[in-house]
């Protein structure tokens, strides 16, 4: 009986049998340096696809030679020997995304390194993505507020604008991006803030700091650190933007920070030459302004047909003793538009944030100002380069007219003004009610250094006196006749108090 049995089982699993044939992509490591890796045996292999290492570790296709292809190692490649056996995956590289990430710190491979487990996601957006077309985009004309008066007056940015943040080491680049991210709270944007070569250390610090502002609730960190391979630090900025499309695609907007894309150059130099790449001007390969110029044209505002949502991006630029006309800075300039260029002199002089209003241009301009802002700040930017220019005439002149004291009297509190302390963003109403005082001649007589009191006085006193000047910039964008009337009662008997 049992035999029967037995007999019928294997008549079963002969009946049942169907053969699979699995292909597998196989390759062999001729070389291994560096974290590059020289394979042979995958000639019909695709560029950026992704390969796998016996170690586990993954690897992408970079230069297809004709003989050979060129691989970035992702990982550890201090076990990976030459004769190992290395198998395509078929796919292109790809990263972890999804809502799971937020709060969240990453590597550049999308792989939590917070320790606070895995992040639960089954999503995948390629790193590599063609930019949104022209007919897709939508004219920039919402602002990004960053709290930071000297900006969101003079240099506004906007939703789906590239604004480039360049100045020297120590000029308080990260800064601006921290406060930027800092005052997107309650203002339904997500952030990504992309660290490349930074030290743990700086990046553990940053971490803290947007945990204590809260931050962390809608901010995503994806970190490729000092200590890591060139490769890691070449993808990072391109896994922050894969991250900030899946919200883009589901209508969100998102602020992402490059911090900094020099330290990406000079890894994807590394990487180039590693690869036998040519070199060109300042050892950089040729294509290093197709680089930034893929990843930031990523940037965008979507109009409503297209899922709407929007990517704003705020790129780092580390340059040397303030020379914005090497290489890479006037690449990305080319690619943004516009910049905040931070000077060190300022910096030492204790205007801070440092920002040198001559050289920095929105090329959104107005556009991306509520109408209040617009009306208040107008003539500020012309009325600071003017100042700058005769306070160093004025150092050489004892005999000036009365117009032209009058004009350094009001740019010496203007440049105070727009002094501001780190971490201490301004909402945007606040911000209104500080330069229409200024504009309007109420801090002409006030003492230099008494000005960030008067501005905190100001606010407190006018908030309490005339709410709904404030609530109609809120809500309206900009105010009624008769909300500034109050308003300007307000400043003439807070005033009238602060000078006894």
């Amino acid at each position: 009986m049992a035999k029967n049995n037995i007999v019928d089982n294997l008549r079963k699993q002969i009946e049942n049998f169907t053969s699979e044939v699995a292909v597998e992509k196989v390759g062999k490591v001729v070389e291994v340096f560096d974290g590059i890796a020289k394979i042979s045996g995958l000639s019909d292999i695709k560029a950026s696809e992704m390969v796998t290492f016996p170690t586990g570790v993954v690897g992408v296709a970079l230069n297809l030679e004709e003989e050979f292809v060129g691989v970035i190692i992702l990982g550890e490649f201090a076990d990976i020997k030459e004769g190992d056996e290395v198998r395509a995956t078929g796919k292109i590289l790809e990263v972890n995304v999804g809502d799971a990430l937020i709060g969240r710190v990453v590597n550049a491979r999308g792989d939590a390194i917070d320790g606070k487990g895995a992040i639960k996601t089954t999503q995948t957006n390629p790193i590599e993505k063609v930019a949104p077309g022209v007919i897709t985009r939508q004219s920039v004309d919402q602002p990004v507020s960053t709290g930071i008066k000297a900006i969101d007056a003079i240099i506004p940015i906007g939703r789906g604008q590239r604004e480039l943040i360049i100045g020297d080491r120590q000029t308080g680049k990260t800064a601006i991006a921290i406060d930027a991210i800092l005052n997107q709270k309650g203002q339904n944007m997500v952030c990504v803030y992309v660290s490349i070569g930074q030290k743990d250390s700086k990046l553990r610090k940053l971490q803290a700091r947007l945990e204590e502002g809260g931050a962390m609730e809608y901010t995503v960190i994806v970190s490729a650190g000092a200590s890591e391979s060139a490769a890691l630090s070449y993808i990072a900025p391109y896994t922050g933007v894969s991250i900030a499309e899946y919200f883009m695609d589901k209508g969100q907007d998102v602020l992402i920070i490059y911090d900094d894309l020099s330290k990406h150059a000079v890894a994807y130099r590394e990487i180039s030459l590693l690869l036998r790449r040519p070199p060109g001007r300042e050892a950089y390969p040729g294509d290093v302004f197709y680089l930034h110029s893929r990843l930031l044209e990523r940037a965008c505002r979507r109009n409503k047909e297209y899922g709407g949502g929007s990517i704003t991006a705020l790129p780092i630029i580390e340059t040397q003793a303030g020379d914005i006309s090497a290489y890479i800075p006037t690449n990305v300039i080319s690619i943004t538009d516009g910049q905040i260029f931070l000077e060190t002199d300022l910096f030492y002089k204790g205007i801070r944030p440092a920002v040198n209003v001559g050289f920095s241009v929105s090329r959104v301009g107005s556009s991306a100002q509520i109408k209040a802002m617009k009306k208040v700040a107008g003539t500020l930017k012309l009325d600071l380069a003017q100042f700058r220019e005769l306070e160093a005439f004025a150092q050489f002149g004892s005999d000036l007219d009365d117009a032209t004291k009058r004009q350094l009297e009001r740019g010496k509190r203007a440049v105070e003004v727009l002094k501001q302390p780190q971490y201490a963003p301004v909402i945007v109403e606040h911000q209104v009610a500080i330069l229409y005082a200024l504009v309007k001649g109420y801090m002409d007589d006030v003492p230099v250094d008494k000005i960030k009191e008067f501005e905190q006085g100001l606010v407190e006193y006018t908030e309490r006196s005339a709410p709904q000047f404030f609530k109609d910039i809120r809500e309206k964008k900009m105010w009624e006749d008769a909300s500034e009337e109050a308003f300007k009662k307000a400043l003439t008997d807070f005033k009238a108090g602060f000078m006894k």
